[in-house]
């Protein structure tokens, strides 16, 4: 699995759709997966919802997009890839209220640009200003340098081509995003700014390079030819090596975040025999402190946490899943995973002496997620075996308040 997709709420539950193959844990034939919760603490996996066609336009595969509430209907608004070319076209697709039973367009709502400029397009992202609805997809070139498109689409069947919201000219943009293609943007209001989130694709020494998460925050500006962003600052949304291609919701006067996790020190061997690859991270609550953009662990997660975990610094645990709460006065945490006589470094956590936000290490067999105080995290991936055992130290004594996580 990789790209979380269709982020929405509908009929008093919260929809996850993700990129999936489910026949080989490798990047092919990809159609959307599917989950639901109430809570976002228990999950329930659904039928597959879209499905790469034979002889259609998403042949290919069934990339990212975004699922909107059109009067009543869920519509799932994607990139539709034909071959291993990569060239995308929007392609639309209507679901009853249940979101289980999906029907896809074979006609394109929106085609691939004709700017020779532009070799790659995809990941359309839905928002409304001024009673209107637009679009977005992440756009540039190979060699070149990227841009966000935008449309017009009140009718969703049928896509206005408005010109470029932003290009990689602007030098905060370039500054703060620097890459060669955009790509999954997310482009949402909050406070009285506007923000953009982009993931970086860079072309380097002949290879393609997935190369994190940015932000710019700015103002959205509408004028005769469409929607044009104009940043005043910007910058990581996570540092870590294991985090891309996130998506919002906008629900209930918040904006919930998830992002695709992909692996990270594991051999296609490792993967193969292991049978699987990819995973989401937790659900992140989006706030704004100034003109930075603030990531945390959204609140319900707190519902996960069991009995207390007995953590102290250099002493060994073992466990497969926890969250543990760290106090500045540590300044540092380190987490270490430990096998026979080896010691593995998995995260090294700079605590913030002004912490912004709840200082904290959430562990999910495999995935490691640290929130230092500061606006930012770190996403990354650990892999431990049967006989493998934790273990946090502190630069400094401070308290510490571990818990089990686990479903009821």
């Amino acid at each position: 699995m990789n790209d979380p997709n269709g982020c929405s709420f509908v009929n008093g539950r919260y929809h996850l759709f993700f990129q999936y193959n489910p026949d080989a844990p490798v990047h092919g034939g990809i159609k959307w997966g599917h989950v639901s919760s109430a809570d976002l603490l228990h999950w329930r996996q659904h039928p597959i919802a879209l499905v790469n066609r034979p002889g259609e336009l998403d042949e290919y595969g069934c990339w990212s997009g975004s699922v909107t509430d059109d009067a009543g209907v869920p519509t799932a608004v994607y990139s539709a890839v034909a071959d291993k070319s990569g060239r995308s076209v929007v392609l639309l697709a209507r679901s009853d209220r249940d979101m289980l039973h999906w029907h896809q367009d074979r006609e394109p709502a929106a085609g691939m640009p004709d700017d020779p400029a532009i070799s790659h397009a995809r990941d359309p992202f839905l928002f409304e200003a001024n009673e209107r609805r637009y679009a977005v997809q992440g756009a540039g070139h190979t060699h070149g340098s990227p841009r966000i498109l935008v449309y017009g689409c009140d009718d969703l069947s049928s896509w206005r081509e408005l010109g470029t919201l932003l290009s990689g000219d602007n030098p905060i943009a370039a500054e703060a995003a620097p890459a060669n293609i955009w790509e999954c943007p997310n482009l949402l209001p909050l406070g009285d700014r506007w923000i953009l989130i982009l993931s970086l694709w860079r072309h380097v020494d002949g290879t393609q390079r997935l190369a994190g998460v940015s932000y710019v925050i700015g103002d959205l500006g509408i004028g005769s030819d469409g929607p044009r962003f104009t940043p005043v600052g910007g910058g990581e949304l996570d540092r870590g090596p294991c985090f891309y291609a996130p998506q919002v919701l906008r629900h209930d006067g918040r904006i919930l975040l998830w992002a695709w996790s992909w692996e990270h020190g594991r051999t296609p061997e490792d993967i193969a025999g292991a049978g699987w690859a990819g995973a989401l991270t937790f659900c992140r609550e989006l706030s704004l402190l100034g003109d930075t953009l603030v990531s945390r662990p959204v609140p319900e997660l707190a519902g996960l946490r069991r009995e207390a975990l007995p953590v102290a610094s250099d002493q060994p645990f073992t466990a497969t899943a926890y969250d543990i709460e760290l106090h500045p006065d540590a300044r540092q945490a380190t987490l270490w995973l430990l096998d026979g006589g080896d010691e593995q470094l998995v995260a090294e956590v700079d605590l913030s002496p002004s912490p912004v936000v709840k200082p904290r290490i959430l562990v999910d067999g495999s995935m490691i997620e640290t929130f230092d105080g500061t606006a930012t995290a770190y996403t990354t991936r650990a892999y431990p075996t049967m006989t493998s055992r934790w273990l946090l130290r502190l630069t400094q004594p401070a308290p510490i308040s571990a818990w089990r996580l686990g479903l009821q």
